[in-house]
């Protein structure tokens, strides 16, 4: 598959581009995956890349070229630890670079962005409680998986305020966002990129049931619906869409540089139009086994730079 606003040869260009040298490659992975996921084995085969636990004391970064942020799906339960480790990697060597993720981990970065976002009140350990309305979702800033998130109607509105507490209460900002209806009809739309070149499009289905917390995989866990298999599958984008992810990444790439990868999820607005709801560029999946190709995209684009 591949999109129309891919520029025929670009990946070529990059493949191109790869071939006059090899480098000594690491997928950072965490302890519930050291030889990494299903979906990434053919990345790291076309890589001749090796799967390193991002915590494990025992690794030596140095040693490695390119380390590239991959399964590290426990990284915000420990949030300042990983950060120093992505410093300690470096900027040369670290994709995403060590500023972009410590920027990217914190969700108050919607606050800061000029393209249209989900609305989003930010509600900080001593800020007065916000005025509650409508359906609404709440979320920590430092979070992943659906953890700690919920949808709530008017009539569950004490329980949002018992969430955004609990989130307070751990030192972190709760954000509250109206929910946007489309999604329970339409889903999210998820536009993969490998430097700044789209390489496929994914459709999400809706996470959140209305009326609760996201019911967890355990202590730690992601939302148990972030587990079904049918939650996400290959998908299309709007030229609309399409518009808002480049406007985007070009506003992030003149801040951080071009991510390497970068996950640009969208839901529809009241008005019929694209929102940005978050961007992910620190450990997203990127579904690579639903578009054929985009194993080989990304790793020109890594042994690209």
């Amino acid at each position: 598959m591949r999109p129309p606003c891919v520029r025929d040869g670009a990946f070529a260009d990059l493949a191109a581009d790869a071939s006059l040298a090899r480098v000594r490659i690491a997928l950072a992975t965490c302890s519930a995956f050291p030889h990494g996921v299903e979906e990434e084995q053919p990345l790291a085969r076309l890589l001749g890349a090796e799967f390193r636990v991002w915590d494990d004391p025992g690794v030596d970064w140095q040693a490695y070229e390119r380390v590239v942020i991959r399964s590290t799906w426990d990284y915000m339960l420990r949030v300042e630890q990983f950060l120093a480790w992505a410093r300690a990697v470096g900027p040369a060597r670290l994709r995403n670079s060590p500023e972009l993720v410590a920027w990217n981990a914190d969700k108050r970065y919607l606050g800061e962005l000029s393209c249209p976002t989900v609305p989003t009140v930010f509600v900080a350990p001593g800020d007065p409680l916000p005025q509650l309305a409508g359906d609404l979702v709440v979320k920590p800033n430092v979070s992943g998986g659906a953890r700690d998130t919920g949808l709530f109607s008017p009539a569950t509105h004490d329980l949002a305020r018992e969430l955004i507490e609990r989130i307070r209460a751990g030192g972190r900002t709760a954000l509250v966002q109206p929910y946007m209806a489309a999604v329970a009809e339409r889903g999210e739309a998820a536009l993969v990129f490998f430097a700044g070149e789209l390489s496929h499009v994914l459709h999400k289905q809706a996470v959140l049931a209305p009326d609760e917390i996201a019911p967890t995989a355990g202590d730690g866990g992601p939302a148990l619906a972030m587990l079904r298999e049918d939650l996400v599958a290959a998908g299309g984008s709007s030229s609309a869409q399409r518009a808002l992810a480049r406007e985007l990444l070009d506003e992030v790439g003149r801040r951080f540089g071009m991510p390497l990868y970068a996950r640009v999820d969208l839901v529809e607005g009241p008005d019929g139009e694209p929102l940005l709801i978050e961007l992910e560029v620190i450990e997203p999946r990127l579904y690579l086994h639903l578009a054929p190709g985009s194993a080989e995209r990304l790793a020109a684009a890594v042994r690209a730079g």
